[in-house]
């Protein structure tokens, strides 16, 4: 037996074992997508600390989700590019545990802020009159900083418990990063601790937040239902619709992905949807938020409005000083 992390120096990623022409269709398709995700996330990011009007704990929490999302894409994305060109390619074991490390904090990231996100949103809606008082900026950073913290915790149990795996061969991982199961197919040893803790850490990661996103989003429902307006009813459905897109995006592939028992899709099948949730799901969660909210749309129109001015201004004054200095130098010639 050949332990993990002395012996096997690298596994062989396999990709996307497609004709070279869909590869490379895939790599520039996916590489613009990772363009504009990191755009996407950096300007929202930006505009929360930039702008006073977005400081409020719904959008504090959406730049940690930003964050999260910069942080998955990146650690996914970039090796996933190289594997399309390539046709497959090797990951040291080191490299390998480090991604599934991060992959590891910001799944589980992700999961935590949604969760913080809907019960304020459940705050905002169902009891408006105490949201400032209970939804401070205190409440709001230690809830930002438990999520980082859960996250950085359950991630490094999982990843220490795969680092003393041993492998007897073949080392072909079948996927595009090194991810839960697929790294456990190619042990030799008894995983029967990992899988146990790998359940009980999905109970309070994935379960539990979603079931009491579903209880705020039942609660959030039954309160916009008594209001009497169909205006107000339509304004305040527009608080949320936005979080529920994203929570339905993003808990429906991960369900399906690791709750959804393996015998039932190939690992072509989950390559595809973690595509989802690694590649299209930090692109569309600025794009979402961006389209679906006024405030940042007037933010936003405000930043690149005062941006285009401050170039004016820099052009117009450059102008000037390139007249002033021909006009110095032909009076001295």
């Amino acid at each position: 037996m050949l332990r993990m992390n002395q012996t096997v120096p690298s596994f062989l990623l396999s990709g996307f074992q497609n004709i070279q022409a869909v590869n490379t269709l895939l790599f520039v398709v996916i590489l613009c997508i990772y363009i504009l995700t990191l755009v996407g996330n950096v300007l929202l990011i930006i505009l929360v600390v930039k702008v006073p009007a977005l400081r409020s704990p719904m959008y504090v929490l959406l730049s940690q989700l930003s964050l999260a999302d910069i942080l998955m894409t990146t650690n996914i994305t970039p090796n996933l590019l190289w594997l399309l060109l390539r046709g497959g390619g090797k990951v040291l074991v080191t490299d390998c545990l480090a991604q599934f490390f991060l992959f590891g904090v910001s799944t589980s990231i992700e999961c935590f802020l949604l969760t913080a996100m809907s019960y304020d949103r459940y705050l905002a809606i169902c009891n408006p009159l105490r949201y400032s008082s209970i939804m401070d900026f205190r409440v709001c950073l230690n809830m930002s900083l438990w999520c980082w913290g859960l996250s950085f915790m359950v991630a490094l149990v999982l990843d220490l418990l795969m680092s003393h795996l041993e492998f007897c061969g073949p080392f072909l991982l079948d996927h595009y990063f090194c991810d839960f199961s697929p790294v456990l197919k190619l042990s030799c040893s008894d995983i029967k601790v990992l899988e146990l803790t790998d359940i009980i850490f999905t109970i309070p990661v994935i379960l539990l937040p979603f079931c009491f996103i579903i209880f705020t989003y039942v609660a959030i429902g039954l309160a916009i239902l008594r209001i009497s307006s169909t205006e107000g009813r339509h304004k305040a459905f527009s608080t949320c619709s936005s979080h529920l897109i994203v929570v339905c995006t993003f808990y429906g592939t991960l369900i399906t992905v690791y709750l959804v028992p393996s015998k039932d899709h190939t690992f072509n099948i989950n390559k595809t949807l973690s595509l989802l949730y690694t590649v299209a799901t930090p692109f569309l969660n600025p794009v979402i938020y961006s389209l679906r909210n006024k405030e940042i749309k007037v933010a936003l129109h405000k930043c690149m409005s005062s941006l285009f001015m401050r170039l004016f201004h820099s052009l117009h004054e450059c102008t000037n000083n390139s007249s002033r200095l021909r006009k110095t130098l032909l009076r001295f010639s």
